[in-house]
């Protein structure tokens, strides 16, 4: 399964997952990103939904969680085992929430404080891309070009994910954006309405809105689809879904791409 175009964003939902996940599907969504992160993920949730739909249609996207990004009175494998074991027991822990035999996407949910550790879990997530259970492997939360230059450098499978907040507070993540387009690496969107009010107030994305009669987050989702951006959104309105999907309806002008680069 090719990567979608959109991805709906499963964090924070708790027991509404599944009522959600199944509605997204049904709007139109395909690609859909979890975790196996009790804290914020109720990745059982995601499975439930995904069950009733044929696994060939869908792109389903889980991440590893080190130790510091879990909840230590949750943590899904044996938080003693060696990092090795622990990207094993998670992977199998996805897979039973899941209600699936393989992934389409496993990513590393942050960079590990070394080097060699984020290197001991890559190779560890390599070992499953072998055996067949993962097709791709990708990282997130990764602001740092030097961090994402050394991955990519030392791993036998090189990431063709990467996935993190797009704000101001990492000019957008300019430079990170470059490399993975130079390197062929998909670069993925989240937290991208949320951190951006004034993005979405602005008199060019105003007068866009008017022109095409589309809201001003359906302007900058088109936006970003067109420079090789794959959004994630998390939305619970079945209107905002819609309206999601909508993006693909019409398309903005490449002066109208430049204007709007010019505010990032």
């Amino acid at each position: 399964m090719q990567m979608p175009p959109l991805i709906y964003g499963t964090a924070w939902k708790k027991e509404r997952t599944e009522a959600l996940v199944t509605r997204a599907l049904r709007a139109g969504f395909r690609g859909i990103d979890t975790a196996c992160q009790p804290k914020h993920y109720h990745e059982p949730g995601v499975g439930a939904a995904i069950a009733a739909w044929p696994r060939d249609q869908l792109y389903v996207q889980t991440k590893f969680t080190p130790l510091s990004g879990q909840d230590p009175q949750r943590i899904p494998y044996d938080a003693n085992a060696p990092l090795r074991e622990q990207v094993a027991q998670s992977f199998a822990i996805s897979l039973r929430n899941l209600q699936t035999s393989y992934l389409d996407a496993l990513v590393l949910h942050s960079p590990l404080s070394r080097h060699e550790q984020t290197m001991e879990v890559w190779q560890a997530m390599e070992k499953l891309v072998d055996a067949g259970g993962v097709k791709r492997l990708g990282i997130s939360n990764c602001y740092d070009k030097r961090t994402l230059e050394s991955l990519y450098a030392a791993s036998r499978i090189k990431p063709s994910i990467v996935q993190n907040r797009f704000y101001e507070q990492t000019d957008y993540d300019r430079d990170i954006r470059q490399l993975c387009s130079a390197r062929g690496i998909a670069y993925q969107s989240f937290w991208t309405l949320t951190a951006n009010p004034h993005l979405l107030a602005d008199e060019t994305m105003r007068l866009l809105s008017l022109k095409y009669q589309r809201s001003p987050a359906q302007i900058l989702f088109r936006y970003l689809t067109q420079i090789g951006v794959t959004p994630l959104t998390g939305t619970t309105s079945d209107q905002h879904m819609r309206e999601d999907l909508g993006i693909f309806e019409f398309q903005l002008s490449d002066s109208e791409i430049r204007a709007i680069t010019a505010l990032l």
